[in-house]
């Protein structure tokens, strides 16, 4: 009997240090609230099923498919974000506090993550915080219209290791910044409201239900649509433009006061479609064929768009390409262009030696590919849409940017630093009644959408 007891209790307390040893793994899966309640945002690993997902969080599989309803359809993809619920009850936020500052000299420290700040731009620093100086304006008033604009991303300012992505949104702030600096004169003073947006809708709910936005005049940034969806309504209520600069799937028609930088589905797959037409007979589409669930949602468009515009094109199974028996399928008078079933690269990857092959073979072979990809050296020929299509020099933004950060910035492409830059740019121009502006990295042309929100349509083809 003593023998027995003291195996259960072994494994009583095995079984505890488990359920510990989990609950504190489910702690680094990011939190976010939808329609008040909590879950966690998590992406499925390989080899999982929906069974051990329910183990692993220990909730039941019905209340899995409860907030994620595409799993009736299709099942559990590999990769994909499911919002699995915590069960615990949601805190609200107290209102938000934001910090004034006047910076009043050029003096760059360290870039801590940026708090919620007010940020004059006669000068730029490298955070907000990072220098803090009396107010100075005070004593002699300053007789410029001022004009007050908010940014708000996931600076991640909350976390004890930030992510690549929260260097990318620092860059996105510091780009801004010189723009309105670029933009001060005699008759406006701007001043930037920096808030972290962090990942939860209470965040954005916080700064709504106070009254810290009611001077601002235009408002910049956001992520996550149930944030986006929730601010949209909120300036929608007091008229106040919302510029997105990643997001390109909230609904325009609804959202009249919302401009989308990023072109929609709809827009690349038209816009490839005409480049393919100017082309005549001189070009044969190639669909590489896998099974419709496993389309993306950009693939699947452009096929219906093909067809609306009367493409014709050729089927190629997925298997014979990698058999590399796909030869037949090529024109040998044409160009033959590749249309790939995935717009992720490392799901592409695998087809690509088997393309660059008949590329190898003689066969004129150009591949439908993502602007992401640009930065992989594929070997293949390429064809992209893309909403960075300016050229302008350069070296005096460098110039400026190494003399106000003394630092490099990240090099890469699109380049985040000219997206805060030409996105800033373009909202000013937007309040003063531009529709259309040339930036460093972005030619922006805002066309209205059915009465509702506003498009940025300047998306073009771009080929090497």
């Amino acid at each position: 009997m003593g023998y027995r007891l003291k195996v259960m209790g072994l494994m009583t307390l095995c079984s505890l240090l488990f359920m510990q040893a989990k609950a504190q793994e489910l702690l680094n899966y990011p939190l976010d609230t939808i329609n008040g309640e909590e879950v966690y945002r998590y992406q499925v690993e390989k080899s999982i099923g929906l069974y051990r997902v329910g183990v692993n969080f220990n909730v039941p599989q019905s209340e899995i498919i409860r907030l994620n309803p595409q799993l009736r359809e299709r099942g559990l993809h590999y990769g994909e974000i499911l919002l699995i619920p915590t069960h615990r009850p949601v805190v609200i936020e107290t209102k938000p506090q934001v910090v004034e500052t006047v910076v009043t000299e050029t003096k760059v420290l360290p870039a801590p993550a940026p708090k919620d700040t007010i940020v004059p731009t006669d000068t730029v620093v490298a955070a907000p915080d990072s220098a803090v100086v009396a107010d100075t304006l005070a004593a002699a008033p300053d007789t410029r219209r001022v004009m007050e604009l908010a940014l708000m991303l996931p600076f991640e300012s909350h976390q004890t290791k930030r992510s690549g992505n929260a260097e990318r949104m620092m860059e996105v702030y510091q780009g801004a910044l010189l723009a309105l600096r670029d933009m001060q004169n005699d008759s406006t003073l701007y001043r930037l409201r920096v808030y972290d947006s962090e990942r939860s809708e209470r965040r954005v709910q916080a700064l709504c239900d106070s009254t810290e936005l009611d001077s601002v005049q235009a408002i910049m940034g956001l992520v996550y649509p149930i944030q986006i969806e929730r601010m949209a309504t909120w300036c929608a209520a007091h008229q106040v433009p919302l510029l997105l600069p990643f997001s390109d799937d909230i609904d325009l028609n609804s959202h009249p006061h919302v401009l989308q930088f990023n072109s929609t589905d709809e827009q690349e797959a038209d816009s490839l479609c005409a480049w393919i037409k100017q082309r005549g007979d001189s070009m044969h589409c190639v669909l590489v064929e896998v099974r419709e669930a496993d389309l993306s949602s950009s693939i699947r468009t452009l096929r219906k768009r093909m067809s609306a515009h009367g493409i014709s094109y050729s089927a190629l199974p997925l298997r014979d390409l990698l058999n590399d028996s796909a030869a037949y399928a090529m024109d040998l008078e044409k160009e033959n262009l590749i249309i790939l079933h995935s717009d992720r690269y490392q799901q592409a990857r695998v087809v690509l030696p088997h393309i660059a092959s008949l590329h190898k073979v003689g066969h004129k072979v150009r591949i439908v590919s993502q602007y992401a990809w640009q930065k992989e050296n594929i070997e293949l020929p390429q064809v992209y849409t893309s909403v960075f299509t300016a050229d302008t020099n350069r070296e005096a933004y460098d110039a400026l940017w190494s003399q106000a950060y003394v630092s490099e910035h990240v090099s890469e492409s699109p380049r985040y630093d000219l997206l805060g830059y030409d996105l800033m740019q373009a909202l000013v121009a937007w309040l003063n009644g531009a529709k259309e502006t040339n930036g460093l990295q972005s030619t922006i042309r805002w066309n209205q959408v059915n009465n509702g929100g506003w498009q940025n349509a300047c998306v073009q083809v771009l080929t090497y």
